[in-house]
């Protein structure tokens, strides 16, 4: 069983910057694929930005310059450091990391999200 646990999300001015932190916690093999979605009220999960054990990143056109995914595999923790804030980035920041369980089976979890608000 994994927990994530998410920080750094807050309030900002438009052009501003934000670091969020998911630290993978529990009993698991490995942690693989990790990335960052955001929902805004009224609107559908989307992707934010994903990072391989190895390191591949992979971003969407909205944040590609913008943000920067990245992981320290050591501590099992993504990391998404925001710059240049707009106010359409505002959303709850949700973690998810895929995991190799002990029984060897690789499954997925969601943290609990945190809160990011770019006013103008």
């Amino acid at each position: 069983q994994v927990q994530l646990v998410e920080s750094g999300g807050g309030l900002v001015q438009a052009g501003g910057s934000l670091r969020l932190s998911c630290a993978a916690s529990g009993r698991f093999v490995s942690i693989n694929d990790m990335g960052w979605y955001r929902q805004a009220p009224g609107k559908q999960r989307e992707l934010v930005a994903t990072i391989t054990r190895g390191g591949n990143t992979n971003y969407p056109d909205s944040v590609k310059g913008r943000f920067t995914i990245s992981r320290d595999n050591a501590e099992n923790t993504v990391y998404l450091e925001m710059n240049n804030l707009k106010p359409e980035d505002t959303a709850v920041y949700y973690c998810r990391a895929y995991y190799i369980s002990t029984y060897y089976t690789e499954s997925y979890y969601w943290g609990q999200g945190t809160q990011v608000t770019v006013s103008s």
